[in-house]
């Protein structure tokens, strides 16, 4: 069954919000060694319920703040999103070294990611 495997935050000041996370929280950041600005969140061990995310800045990448549901076929689950009422804001896309991302939008309007794990995407 897909869950939600990571969540996307984004800040005006990245620096200052990963601060926030850290003091508040506790929570671990590293740059991400990717096209963007974007910086890994570890927000606990992984023997506890919970997922990991992210933070980049706001506007640079267009990105909501928004949880990702891992799937086993992002054109599929596009499909089925769509067939029952949601919408594709962003088709299939890859994330080189990662896997191919979509962004989609419910039935309510709630704004959500799909991944699918290839370490291929191109």
């Amino acid at each position: 069954m897909p869950r939600p495997i990571h969540f996307d935050l984004t800040a005006d000041d990245p620096k200052r919000a990963m601060r926030f996370y850290e003091t508040v929280f506790g929570w671990k950041f590293q740059k991400w060694d990717g096209p963007m600005e974007y910086y890994m969140a570890t927000t606990g061990s992984d023997k506890e319920p919970g997922i990991n995310g992210g933070i980049s800045k706001k506007g640079e990448s267009g990105m909501p703040n928004m949880n990702t549901i891992g799937v086993p076929d992002v054109e599929q689950f596009s499909k089925k999103i769509q067939s029952n009422g949601g919408k594709i804001l962003q088709p299939k896309t890859p994330i080189p070294g990662v896997g191919w991302f979509a962004t989609c939008q419910d039935t309510e309007g709630n704004i959500f990611g799909i991944i699918q794990d290839d370490k291929n995407a191109k």
